[in-house]
Protein backbone atom coordinates (compact mmCIF):
# COMPACT_ATOMS: atom_id res chain seq x y z
CA UNK A 1 0.00 0.00 0.00
CA UNK A 2 1.55 3.37 -0.88
CA UNK A 3 2.50 5.66 2.15
CA UNK A 4 2.63 9.46 2.57
CA UNK A 5 5.46 11.61 2.80
CA UNK A 6 5.60 15.36 2.54
CA UNK A 7 1.75 15.76 1.22
CA UNK A 8 2.99 13.20 -1.77
CA UNK A 9 2.21 9.16 -2.29
CA UNK A 10 4.87 7.20 -2.11
CA UNK A 11 4.56 3.95 -4.23
CA UNK A 12 8.34 3.24 -4.83
CA UNK A 13 8.67 -0.60 -3.88
CA UNK A 14 12.04 -2.06 -3.08
CA UNK A 15 10.72 -4.83 -5.65
CA UNK A 16 10.79 -2.21 -8.63
CA UNK A 17 14.19 -0.98 -7.47
CA UNK A 18 15.57 -4.36 -7.60
CA UNK A 19 14.30 -5.48 -10.74
CA UNK A 20 15.43 -2.21 -12.54
CA UNK A 21 19.03 -2.33 -11.12
CA UNK A 22 19.99 -6.12 -11.67
CA UNK A 23 18.85 -5.24 -15.45
CA UNK A 24 20.91 -1.91 -15.08
CA UNK A 25 23.87 -3.27 -14.23
CA UNK A 26 24.19 -5.49 -17.47
CA UNK A 27 22.79 -2.71 -20.24
CA UNK A 28 26.33 -0.44 -18.04
CA UNK A 29 28.36 -3.11 -19.11
CA UNK A 30 27.14 -3.48 -22.80
CA UNK A 31 26.73 0.41 -23.41
CA UNK A 32 30.52 0.94 -21.94
CA UNK A 33 31.87 -2.02 -24.63
CA UNK A 34 29.29 0.27 -27.47
CA UNK A 35 30.55 3.42 -26.42
CA UNK A 36 33.60 2.53 -26.38
CA UNK A 37 34.07 4.21 -22.84
CA UNK A 38 36.86 3.27 -20.58
CA UNK A 39 35.72 2.64 -17.92
CA UNK A 40 32.25 3.03 -16.23
CA UNK A 41 31.27 3.38 -12.51
CA UNK A 42 27.99 3.51 -11.13
CA UNK A 43 25.95 3.06 -7.16
CA UNK A 44 22.15 3.25 -6.80
CA UNK A 45 21.09 3.38 -3.36
CA UNK A 46 16.90 3.13 -2.66
CA UNK A 47 15.96 4.33 1.04
CA UNK A 48 18.80 3.51 2.97
CA UNK A 49 20.20 0.81 1.23
CA UNK A 50 23.12 0.60 -1.11
CA UNK A 51 21.44 -1.52 -3.76
CA UNK A 52 23.92 -1.67 -6.10
CA UNK A 53 27.73 -0.61 -6.62
CA UNK A 54 29.20 -1.68 -9.94
CA UNK A 55 32.44 -1.00 -12.20
CA UNK A 56 32.84 -1.83 -15.89
CA UNK A 57 35.83 -1.29 -18.23
CA UNK A 58 39.05 0.39 -17.32
CA UNK A 59 40.86 2.39 -14.94
CA UNK A 60 43.60 2.85 -16.98
CA UNK A 61 43.81 1.31 -20.59
CA UNK A 62 47.45 1.61 -20.82
CA UNK A 63 48.26 -1.03 -17.45
CA UNK A 64 45.04 -2.82 -18.21
CA UNK A 65 44.01 -1.69 -14.74
CA UNK A 66 40.33 -2.93 -14.38
CA UNK A 67 38.04 -0.31 -12.96
CA UNK A 68 36.73 -1.09 -9.48
CA UNK A 69 34.07 0.27 -7.41
CA UNK A 70 36.79 2.10 -5.14
CA UNK A 71 38.74 3.95 -7.86
CA UNK A 72 37.56 7.79 -7.41
CA UNK A 73 36.93 10.14 -9.69
CA UNK A 74 37.15 13.92 -10.01
CA UNK A 75 33.53 14.37 -10.09
CA UNK A 76 33.74 18.03 -10.59
CA UNK A 77 30.97 20.24 -10.35
CA UNK A 78 29.48 17.44 -8.33
CA UNK A 79 31.53 20.01 -5.36
CA UNK A 80 29.10 22.70 -5.76
CA UNK A 81 26.57 20.28 -3.88
CA UNK A 82 28.91 20.26 -0.95
CA UNK A 83 29.92 24.07 -1.07
CA UNK A 84 26.43 24.71 -1.07
CA UNK A 85 25.43 22.58 2.29
CA UNK A 86 28.04 24.16 3.65
CA UNK A 87 27.05 27.57 3.38
CA UNK A 88 23.45 26.69 4.11
CA UNK A 89 24.69 24.74 7.27
CA UNK A 90 26.66 27.99 8.28
CA UNK A 91 23.75 30.18 7.58
CA UNK A 92 21.83 27.74 9.81
CA UNK A 93 24.55 28.10 12.60
CA UNK A 94 23.70 32.18 12.55
CA UNK A 95 27.68 32.52 11.40
CA UNK A 96 26.44 34.30 8.30
CA UNK A 97 23.22 34.98 6.05
CA UNK A 98 21.83 33.51 2.76
CA UNK A 99 21.62 37.57 1.81
CA UNK A 100 24.62 38.72 2.84
CA UNK A 101 26.69 40.45 0.12
CA UNK A 102 29.74 38.60 -0.91
CA UNK A 103 32.30 41.41 0.23
CA UNK A 104 30.61 41.38 3.18
CA UNK A 105 33.36 38.47 3.63
CA UNK A 106 35.56 38.92 0.79
CA UNK A 107 36.63 42.69 1.52
CA UNK A 108 38.63 43.11 -2.03
CA UNK A 109 35.24 43.26 -3.72
CA UNK A 110 34.30 46.19 -2.21
CA UNK A 111 33.48 49.14 -4.86
CA UNK A 112 33.29 46.36 -7.32
CA UNK A 113 30.64 45.05 -10.22
CA UNK A 114 30.46 42.14 -7.25
CA UNK A 115 29.95 43.63 -4.56
CA UNK A 116 26.06 44.06 -4.04
CA UNK A 117 26.08 40.50 -4.81
CA UNK A 118 24.39 37.62 -2.10
CA UNK A 119 25.61 34.59 -0.81
CA UNK A 120 22.03 33.38 -2.46
CA UNK A 121 22.96 34.61 -5.38
CA UNK A 122 25.81 33.18 -5.91
CA UNK A 123 24.55 29.76 -5.02
CA UNK A 124 21.65 29.87 -7.32
CA UNK A 125 23.68 31.38 -10.23
CA UNK A 126 21.91 34.61 -10.49
CA UNK A 127 25.07 36.89 -9.95
CA UNK A 128 25.95 37.52 -13.49
CA UNK A 129 29.22 36.41 -12.75
CA UNK A 130 31.99 35.67 -15.33
CA UNK A 131 31.92 31.94 -16.01
CA UNK A 132 35.50 31.36 -15.95
CA UNK A 133 37.26 34.20 -15.88
CA UNK A 134 38.43 36.03 -19.19
CA UNK A 135 41.49 32.95 -19.64
CA UNK A 136 39.84 29.68 -18.78
CA UNK A 137 42.13 27.40 -20.59
CA UNK A 138 43.12 25.80 -17.50
CA UNK A 139 40.45 23.75 -18.28
CA UNK A 140 42.40 22.47 -20.68
CA UNK A 141 46.13 21.96 -18.99
CA UNK A 142 47.50 24.99 -20.78
CA UNK A 143 48.43 25.88 -17.43
CA UNK A 144 47.39 25.23 -13.32
CA UNK A 145 44.02 26.06 -12.16
CA UNK A 146 44.29 29.53 -10.26
CA UNK A 147 45.95 30.04 -7.04
CA UNK A 148 44.20 32.23 -4.52
CA UNK A 149 45.52 35.33 -5.38
CA UNK A 150 44.99 34.71 -9.55
CA UNK A 151 41.15 33.70 -8.18
CA UNK A 152 41.56 37.57 -6.65
CA UNK A 153 42.30 38.86 -9.74
CA UNK A 154 40.09 36.78 -12.01
CA UNK A 155 36.86 38.47 -9.49
CA UNK A 156 38.20 41.95 -9.83
CA UNK A 157 38.65 41.82 -13.61
CA UNK A 158 35.47 43.09 -15.23
CA UNK A 159 33.94 39.77 -13.37
CA UNK A 160 30.42 41.08 -13.42
CA UNK A 161 28.83 40.21 -16.78
CA UNK A 162 25.21 40.56 -16.40
CA UNK A 163 23.03 42.24 -14.21
CA UNK A 164 22.20 40.84 -10.88
CA UNK A 165 18.75 38.61 -10.93
CA UNK A 166 18.27 39.06 -14.90
CA UNK A 167 18.61 35.00 -15.68
CA UNK A 168 20.45 31.90 -14.19
CA UNK A 169 23.96 32.47 -15.46
CA UNK A 170 26.41 29.33 -14.22
CA UNK A 171 29.26 30.66 -12.95
CA UNK A 172 32.34 28.22 -11.43
CA UNK A 173 34.28 31.61 -10.59
CA UNK A 174 30.96 32.46 -8.17
CA UNK A 175 31.06 29.11 -6.67
CA UNK A 176 35.11 29.40 -5.83
CA UNK A 177 34.02 32.79 -4.39
CA UNK A 178 31.80 30.62 -2.01
CA UNK A 179 34.96 28.74 -0.95
CA UNK A 180 36.64 31.56 -0.05
CA UNK A 181 33.62 32.88 1.70
CA UNK A 182 33.50 29.70 4.21
CA UNK A 183 37.25 30.12 4.74
CA UNK A 184 36.64 33.86 6.23
CA UNK A 185 33.40 33.09 8.12
CA UNK A 186 35.52 29.63 9.46
CA UNK A 187 39.12 30.68 9.76
CA UNK A 188 40.02 27.38 8.15
CA UNK A 189 40.80 25.90 4.85
CA UNK A 190 37.57 24.85 2.94
CA UNK A 191 38.78 21.62 2.39
CA UNK A 192 39.00 21.52 6.00
CA UNK A 193 36.20 22.47 6.73
CA UNK A 194 33.95 20.05 4.69
CA UNK A 195 36.06 17.57 5.19
CA UNK A 196 35.37 18.30 9.21
CA UNK A 197 31.83 18.88 8.88
CA UNK A 198 30.26 17.34 5.97
CA UNK A 199 32.57 13.89 4.44
CA UNK A 200 33.68 12.61 8.46
CA UNK A 201 29.90 12.80 9.78
CA UNK A 202 28.42 10.83 6.99
CA UNK A 203 31.28 8.15 6.77
CA UNK A 204 32.60 9.23 3.09
CA UNK A 205 35.90 8.06 3.13
CA UNK A 206 36.54 7.95 -0.14
CA UNK A 207 35.38 11.50 -0.96
CA UNK A 208 38.02 14.56 -0.86
CA UNK A 209 37.89 17.98 -2.00
CA UNK A 210 40.86 17.64 -4.12
CA UNK A 211 43.35 15.90 -5.42
CA UNK A 212 44.92 13.53 -3.04
CA UNK A 213 48.95 14.04 -3.49
CA UNK A 214 49.60 10.71 -3.64
CA UNK A 215 47.33 9.94 -6.19
CA UNK A 216 45.03 7.96 -4.24
CA UNK A 217 43.28 5.19 -6.07
CA UNK A 218 42.10 7.32 -8.98
CA UNK A 219 40.90 6.08 -12.15
CA UNK A 220 42.71 7.99 -15.45
CA UNK A 221 40.64 10.03 -17.64
CA UNK A 222 41.56 10.04 -21.08
CA UNK A 223 40.35 12.63 -23.97
CA UNK A 224 37.37 12.26 -26.66
CA UNK A 225 36.52 10.69 -29.56
CA UNK A 226 35.13 13.27 -31.58
CA UNK A 227 38.38 14.60 -32.38
CA UNK A 228 40.47 11.83 -33.06
CA UNK A 229 40.77 8.38 -33.34
CA UNK A 230 42.07 6.85 -29.99
CA UNK A 231 41.91 7.96 -26.47
CA UNK A 232 44.64 10.07 -24.85
CA UNK A 233 44.82 9.95 -20.78
CA UNK A 234 44.91 13.24 -18.95
CA UNK A 235 47.16 14.00 -16.31
CA UNK A 236 45.22 14.97 -12.92
CA UNK A 237 46.18 18.28 -11.25
CA UNK A 238 45.43 19.88 -7.99
CA UNK A 239 42.19 22.49 -8.84
CA UNK A 240 43.74 25.66 -6.22
CA UNK A 241 41.42 27.92 -5.68
CA UNK A 242 38.68 26.54 -7.41
CA UNK A 243 38.03 23.50 -5.45
CA UNK A 244 34.57 24.90 -4.13
CA UNK A 245 33.63 24.64 -7.62
CA UNK A 246 35.15 21.51 -9.31
CA UNK A 247 38.13 19.61 -6.66
CA UNK A 248 36.42 17.20 -5.43
CA UNK A 249 37.00 13.58 -5.96
CA UNK A 250 34.91 10.34 -5.18
CA UNK A 251 33.16 7.13 -5.85
CA UNK A 252 29.51 6.09 -7.03
CA UNK A 253 29.19 4.84 -3.67
CA UNK A 254 29.95 7.57 -1.64
CA UNK A 255 28.34 9.94 -4.02
CA UNK A 256 24.72 8.65 -3.52
CA UNK A 257 25.37 8.26 0.08
CA UNK A 258 25.74 11.89 -0.01
CA UNK A 259 22.49 12.27 -1.47
CA UNK A 260 21.06 10.39 0.65
CA UNK A 261 21.91 13.12 3.18
CA UNK A 262 19.62 15.18 1.16
CA UNK A 263 16.79 13.12 1.75
CA UNK A 264 13.62 14.76 3.19
CA UNK A 265 13.30 13.26 7.03
CA UNK A 266 17.23 12.83 6.70
CA UNK A 267 18.67 15.54 9.39
CA UNK A 268 22.21 14.51 9.69
CA UNK A 269 23.78 17.07 8.31
CA UNK A 270 20.92 20.29 7.19
CA UNK A 271 17.46 20.56 8.41
CA UNK A 272 14.59 19.56 6.31
CA UNK A 273 13.57 23.51 6.49
CA UNK A 274 16.86 24.25 4.78
CA UNK A 275 16.12 21.48 2.15
CA UNK A 276 13.64 22.72 1.07
CA UNK A 277 15.31 26.07 0.10
CA UNK A 278 17.68 24.22 -1.43
CA UNK A 279 15.84 22.30 -3.90
CA UNK A 280 13.44 24.63 -4.22
CA UNK A 281 13.59 25.81 -8.19
CA UNK A 282 15.07 29.56 -8.28
CA UNK A 283 15.62 29.29 -11.76
CA UNK A 284 14.52 27.85 -15.25
CA UNK A 285 17.96 27.00 -17.05
CA UNK A 286 17.48 28.41 -20.73
CA UNK A 287 17.80 25.91 -23.47
CA UNK A 288 17.73 23.23 -21.52
CA UNK A 289 13.89 22.11 -22.40
CA UNK A 290 12.54 23.12 -18.38
CA UNK A 291 15.39 21.85 -16.11
CA UNK A 292 16.32 24.19 -13.02
CA UNK A 293 18.33 25.27 -10.40
CA UNK A 294 18.24 25.63 -6.44
CA UNK A 295 20.91 26.67 -4.45
CA UNK A 296 23.57 24.01 -5.40
CA UNK A 297 21.55 21.42 -7.26
CA UNK A 298 20.19 20.99 -10.09
CA UNK A 299 16.62 20.36 -11.45
CA UNK A 300 15.35 17.91 -13.54
CA UNK A 301 12.20 16.21 -14.70
CA UNK A 302 12.34 12.71 -15.85
CA UNK A 303 9.09 11.11 -16.99
CA UNK A 304 6.59 12.61 -13.93
CA UNK A 305 9.49 12.17 -11.33
CA UNK A 306 11.05 15.56 -9.80
CA UNK A 307 14.87 14.81 -9.38
CA UNK A 308 17.63 16.94 -7.95
CA UNK A 309 21.63 16.03 -8.10
CA UNK A 310 24.32 17.61 -10.00
CA UNK A 311 26.79 16.41 -13.37
CA UNK A 312 30.36 17.01 -13.59
CA UNK A 313 32.48 17.56 -15.78
CA UNK A 314 36.33 17.16 -15.27
CA UNK A 315 39.19 16.84 -18.05
CA UNK A 316 38.66 13.07 -18.69
CA UNK A 317 35.77 12.53 -16.18
CA UNK A 318 32.28 12.78 -17.15
CA UNK A 319 29.50 12.09 -14.43
CA UNK A 320 25.91 12.38 -13.07
CA UNK A 321 24.18 12.31 -10.03
CA UNK A 322 19.85 12.07 -9.59
CA UNK A 323 18.11 11.52 -6.23
CA UNK A 324 14.62 11.94 -5.43
CA UNK A 325 14.31 13.24 -2.17
CA UNK A 326 10.76 12.11 -1.43
CA UNK A 327 10.96 8.52 -2.70
CA UNK A 328 14.54 8.14 -1.40
CA UNK A 329 16.00 6.81 -4.72
CA UNK A 330 19.78 7.92 -5.94
CA UNK A 331 21.48 7.65 -8.59
CA UNK A 332 25.57 8.10 -9.13
CA UNK A 333 27.20 6.87 -12.96
CA UNK A 334 30.99 8.29 -13.32
CA UNK A 335 32.95 7.87 -16.60
CA UNK A 336 36.48 7.93 -17.24
CA UNK A 337 36.30 9.62 -20.74
CA UNK A 338 36.07 13.37 -21.45
CA UNK A 339 32.75 12.56 -23.99
CA UNK A 340 31.05 9.79 -21.13
CA UNK A 341 28.12 9.62 -21.55
CA UNK A 342 26.79 9.27 -17.79
CA UNK A 343 23.77 11.57 -17.67
CA UNK A 344 22.54 9.19 -20.33
CA UNK A 345 23.04 6.36 -18.58
CA UNK A 346 22.00 7.78 -15.03
CA UNK A 347 18.79 9.06 -16.34
CA UNK A 348 18.55 5.48 -17.85
CA UNK A 349 18.08 4.03 -14.24
CA UNK A 350 15.68 6.32 -13.11
CA UNK A 351 13.26 5.09 -16.40
CA UNK A 352 14.17 2.09 -15.80
CA UNK A 353 12.99 2.19 -12.00
CA UNK A 354 9.81 3.42 -13.12
CA UNK A 355 8.94 1.35 -15.98
CA UNK A 356 9.33 -1.25 -13.15
CA UNK A 357 7.21 0.49 -11.00
CA UNK A 358 3.78 0.97 -13.22
CA UNK A 359 4.00 -3.24 -13.16
CA UNK A 360 1.59 -5.60 -11.39
CA UNK A 361 4.19 -6.24 -8.79
CA UNK A 362 5.99 -9.67 -8.88
CA UNK A 363 3.73 -13.36 -8.71
CA UNK A 364 5.33 -16.57 -7.24
CA UNK A 365 5.95 -19.14 -9.84
CA UNK A 366 5.45 -17.06 -12.95
CA UNK A 367 8.44 -18.47 -14.36
CA UNK A 368 9.39 -14.64 -15.84
CA UNK A 369 13.17 -15.51 -15.11
CA UNK A 370 13.62 -18.71 -17.38
CA UNK A 371 13.28 -16.26 -20.52
CA UNK A 372 15.70 -13.63 -19.80
CA UNK A 373 18.69 -12.90 -21.72
CA UNK A 374 20.52 -10.86 -24.22
CA UNK A 375 19.57 -12.08 -27.49
CA UNK A 376 21.45 -11.03 -31.24
CA UNK A 377 20.95 -11.78 -34.71
CA UNK A 378 22.26 -10.06 -37.45
CA UNK A 379 20.71 -7.04 -37.38
CA UNK A 380 21.30 -6.22 -33.77
CA UNK A 381 20.89 -7.02 -30.29
CA UNK A 382 17.95 -7.15 -27.87
CA UNK A 383 17.19 -7.76 -24.29
CA UNK A 384 14.04 -9.98 -22.65
CA UNK A 385 13.79 -8.19 -18.94
CA UNK A 386 11.33 -9.18 -16.18
CA UNK A 387 10.82 -5.54 -14.36
CA UNK A 388 7.90 -5.10 -12.06
CA UNK A 389 6.37 -8.55 -12.47
CA UNK A 390 6.06 -8.37 -16.70
CA UNK A 391 8.40 -9.31 -19.21
CA UNK A 392 9.41 -6.33 -21.63
CA UNK A 393 12.17 -6.44 -24.79
CA UNK A 394 14.27 -3.88 -24.87
CA UNK A 395 16.89 -2.46 -27.25
CA UNK A 396 20.43 -1.92 -25.14
CA UNK A 397 21.67 -0.13 -27.98
CA UNK A 398 19.15 2.93 -27.64
CA UNK A 399 20.45 5.70 -24.91
CA UNK A 400 17.20 5.71 -23.28
CA UNK A 401 16.49 1.63 -22.52
CA UNK A 402 12.41 2.15 -21.59
CA UNK A 403 11.53 4.78 -24.46
CA UNK A 404 9.84 1.94 -26.21
CA UNK A 405 9.82 -1.37 -25.09
CA UNK A 406 8.00 -4.23 -26.42
CA UNK A 407 5.61 -5.80 -23.77
CA UNK A 408 5.28 -9.08 -24.02
CA UNK A 409 2.51 -11.77 -22.43
CA UNK A 410 3.50 -15.33 -21.79
CA UNK A 411 1.57 -18.34 -23.56
CA UNK A 412 3.53 -21.31 -22.67
CA UNK A 413 6.69 -22.43 -21.13
CA UNK A 414 8.75 -21.56 -24.17
CA UNK A 415 6.37 -18.93 -25.81
CA UNK A 416 6.12 -15.73 -25.39
CA UNK A 417 3.50 -13.12 -27.38
CA UNK A 418 4.87 -9.38 -29.04
CA UNK A 419 1.73 -8.15 -27.10
CA UNK A 420 2.37 -4.11 -27.47
CA UNK A 421 5.19 -3.10 -29.64
CA UNK A 422 5.99 0.19 -31.80
CA UNK A 423 3.83 0.30 -35.36
CA UNK A 424 6.62 -0.19 -36.94
CA UNK A 425 7.46 -4.13 -34.48
CA UNK A 426 5.70 -7.19 -34.72
CA UNK A 427 2.69 -6.90 -32.49
CA UNK A 428 0.77 -9.97 -32.35
CA UNK A 429 3.39 -12.24 -33.34
CA UNK A 430 4.87 -14.86 -31.37
CA UNK A 431 8.73 -15.21 -29.83
CA UNK A 432 9.59 -19.32 -29.66
CA UNK A 433 12.35 -20.42 -27.14
CA UNK A 434 14.67 -23.35 -27.12
CA UNK A 435 16.02 -24.09 -23.87
CA UNK A 436 19.27 -26.39 -23.02
CA UNK A 437 19.21 -29.18 -20.35
CA UNK A 438 19.75 -26.60 -17.16
CA UNK A 439 16.85 -24.24 -18.45
CA UNK A 440 18.91 -21.83 -20.08
CA UNK A 441 17.90 -20.37 -23.49
CA UNK A 442 19.70 -21.15 -26.17
CA UNK A 443 17.63 -19.63 -29.35
CA UNK A 444 14.59 -17.69 -29.80
CA UNK A 445 12.95 -17.20 -33.08
CA UNK A 446 10.68 -14.32 -33.55
CA UNK A 447 10.38 -10.33 -34.47
CA UNK A 448 9.86 -10.66 -38.47
CA UNK A 449 10.30 -14.50 -37.78
CA UNK A 450 14.19 -14.03 -37.00
CA UNK A 451 16.13 -16.87 -35.52
CA UNK A 452 18.47 -14.60 -32.35
CA UNK A 453 20.58 -16.48 -30.51
CA UNK A 454 22.61 -15.87 -26.80
CA UNK A 455 25.02 -12.35 -27.97
CA UNK A 456 28.46 -14.96 -27.05
CA UNK A 457 26.82 -17.18 -30.42
CA UNK A 458 26.76 -14.13 -32.67
CA UNK A 459 29.75 -13.08 -31.45
CA UNK A 460 31.92 -15.78 -31.21
CA UNK A 461 30.65 -16.59 -35.31
CA UNK A 462 31.47 -13.24 -36.28
CA UNK A 463 34.88 -13.19 -34.82
CA UNK A 464 35.73 -15.95 -36.94
CA UNK A 465 34.36 -15.19 -40.36
CA UNK A 466 35.35 -12.73 -42.91
CA UNK A 467 32.00 -12.36 -44.98
CA UNK A 468 28.42 -13.04 -44.06
CA UNK A 469 27.76 -15.41 -46.67
CA UNK A 470 24.33 -17.23 -47.94
CA UNK A 471 23.75 -20.55 -45.69
CA UNK A 472 25.80 -19.25 -43.00
CA UNK A 473 23.61 -18.94 -39.78
CA UNK A 474 24.26 -18.54 -35.87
Amino acid sequence: MATARYGRAVTLSRSAVDDAVRYFDTWLAYRQQLDRVPGVQAAVLHETDVVLSTAHGLADVEAGTPLDTYHRFRIASHSKTFTATAVVRLAERGVLRLDDPVSQWLTFLADTGLARVTLRELLSHAGGVVRDGWDGDFWQLFRPFPDHDELCRVALDAAAVLPRNERFKYSNIGYSLLGLVIEAATGEPFGRHVERELLQPLGLDHTLPDLDPSGGHLAAGYSALSYADHRVPIEHVHTGAMAAATGFASTATDVVRWAAAHFLGDERIVSDDAKRQMQRTEWEVEGTGGSGYGLGFAVATIGSRRMLGHGGGYPGHITRTFFDPVDRLAVSVLTNSIDGPALAMATALVRLVDLAAQGPGPAPDAGLARFRGRFASLWGVFDVVDLGGRLVQIDPSQPDPAAAPAHLEVIDERTLRLARTTGYGSSGERLVFEFDDHGRPTRVRGGSGTTAVPIEGVTEAMRGRDRVRVGDSF
